[in-house]
């Protein structure tokens, strides 16, 4: 039996309407998907009656499931001659551990793709209404994440190097060390007063907005029991959610602002 491919499939931040075409199809097509928590259940309706469906995902901050077994699952699938969809959410290869599982597929000679997603960064940011970039403000957009203890020696993000270079920061998984990182910009040099928010459940019916400041918002996340899936946005565009913030105002009652 030849071996099947392999589809690494960012599945967006989790509006199912922000799936690409080539996801569609590929989900379409498939003999087995492997997904994450963060998936919306409509997704996985698009995969054929009878799909072999495989749960690999995160809950509650612990892994259901190690990364190695992860990798010798779409081996295995793969060997067994299916099409196989590993859906992940956001896209792939920004904090998705697909460069893992793609490298995994490569030494085990499985043929591979991969279907890039709108990653959370991009999503949250455009529905809270923030540009990322902005010719008077921003240049420059840095993905960072935060789920490194910042404060443990040795830590791989420099975070007050981050500081100076007057980029908007986007910081995937990086409530719980909120405080800390913003310690570290502050002595990095960014000023407290550099506008901030924070995007919990992005695109979804859960979607909120927490605006504030680099100095405010580890009390704000605290006080408001903000907690993952988050994007944190840190730069002086942040402060263009407060007339732009196009999602939340379309699901207001009519006359309230």
């Amino acid at each position: 039996m030849s071996p099947g491919t392999v589809y690494l499939v960012g599945a967006g931040p989790g509006d199912p309407e922000l799936l690409t075409l080539k996801a569609r199809r590929v989900l379409g097509e498939a003999d087995a998907v492997v997904y994450d928590h963060l998936v919306a259940p409509e997704m996985l309706d698009l995969a054929p009656p009878g799909c072999e469906r495989v749960f690999a995902g995160k809950k509650g901050g612990q892994f259901c499931r190690p990364q190695n077994e992860i990798d010798e699952t779409l081996v295995r699938l793969a060997l067994e001659g299916k099409t196989v969809v590993r859906l992940k959410g956001g896209d792939p290869f920004v904090f998705g551990r697909g460069g893992e599982e793609a490298a995994a597929l490569a030494a085990a000679g499985i043929a591979f793709e991969i279907v890039p997603g709108v990653t959370s960064a991009l999503a949250a940011a455009a529905y809270a209404g923030i540009p990322l970039t902005h010719r008077l403000h921003s240049s420059s957009v840095v993905l960072l994440t935060g789920h490194e203890d910042p404060s443990k020696p040795g830590a791989a993000v420099r975070w007050e190097d981050y500081a100076r270079l007057k980029a908007t920061l986007c910081i995937y998984m990086g409530v719980k060390n909120l405080a800390t990182i913003a310690g570290r910009l502050e002595a990095g040099g960014l000023a407290a007063t550099t506008p901030a928010a924070i995007v919990q459940s992005a695109t979804t019916e859960a979607h909120r907005t927490i605006l504030g400041t680099l100095g405010t918002l580890a009390e704000l996340a605290a006080r408001e029991n903000v907690a993952a899936p988050s994007m944190i946005i840190i730069g002086e565009v942040a402060a263009f959610s407060e007339r732009l913030a196009w999602f939340e105002a379309a699901r207001r009652p009519a006359g309230v602002r």
